[in-house]
């Protein structure tokens, strides 16, 4: 029997948390696949929270020229946001995941290329998370929608739904060499797309706009480039007729713009 999706039980859940600063250093590094790589940072994590799949952490950079974290006055600290993948207060580890595009082609922004260059031993200073949203599970689907950047809060929610529960997930990559074994207890249909044409060349909105979803009772994410994230989100209440209030959309970057970070409404 599908839930009640007008239940007053069903609601989001959100936290807020007392955020801090803190100084952290690179203990490990792992090639996931050519366009991602995986850092693990440790220190003093104590207070440490993140209970949602999409949280974020604000990580900030040196300086690329000087390498220093002095901020002259007036200006604004080089910042980016990312998912904490996993984490371990009790060890005080937690693992970050870096799309890394744009750098053979010198096109990369600071947290790309500081990922691309980071090894061990390498200072990393992070902030939040501020404050968490945890969704509810008792949908009849989880339909799960992204590219690169979004693969850390895609595989950190599905290692998070339970057994019994349905996911669909579409994630747009580079090429087949840029698939990531995702696993979950719940049953799980995945569909990747590539982006070069030599792979096919299918995008999300057009993957998205094909979709036959058997159900109504539907919790769908999206996150990716902004303006592809919005139209994604305009197809699913206005050609799919998901409900709004469990369509969640962020822009976790934007073509032409640095470090936007955006929610979709």
């Amino acid at each position: 029997m599908a839930p009640d999706i007008d239940s007053p039980t069903r609601s989001v859940q959100r936290h807020r948390f007392e955020t801090r600063r803190r100084d952290l250093t690179v203990t490990g590094r792992e090639q996931l696949t050519p366009h991602m790589v995986r850092l693990t940072v440790a220190g003093d994590l104590s207070g440490f929270q993140s209970l949602g799949f999409d949280d974020h952490v604000k990580l900030f950079f040196p300086d690329p020229v000087t390498g220093s974290y002095e901020v002259a006055e007036g200006a604004k600290p080089l910042a980016r946001d990312y998912t904490p993948r996993r984490f371990d207060v009790a060890k005080g580890t937690l693992v970050l995941d870096f799309a890394l595009h744009g750098v053979a082609e010198g096109l990369a922004g600071p947290a790309t290329l500081w990922a691309h260059r980071a090894q061990v031993g390498d200072r990393l200073v992070i902030g939040g998370p501020r404050g968490s949203s945890v969704w509810p599970v008792d949908f009849d689907l989880h339909l799960l929608i992204g590219d690169d950047t979004a693969l850390p809060a895609i595989g950190r929610r599905l290692e998070e739904l339970p057994d019994g529960v349905r996911a669909l997930v579409l994630v747009e990559v580079d090429s087949p060499e840029d698939r990531l074994p995702l696993t979950s207890r719940a049953e799980i249909t995945i569909h990747w797309l590539f982006r070069h044409l030599a792979h096919g060349g299918r995008d999300l909105l057009s993957a998205v706009a094909g979709l036959r979803l058997p159900h109504q009772d539907v919790f769908a994410w999206v996150a990716g480039e902004a303006r592809q994230t919005r139209l994604i989100r305009d197809a699913l209440l206005n050609r799919h007729g998901l409900d709004p209030q469990w369509v969640k959309a962020s822009g976790y970057w934007q073509q032409g713009e640095a470090g936007a970070h955006t929610r979709i409404e």
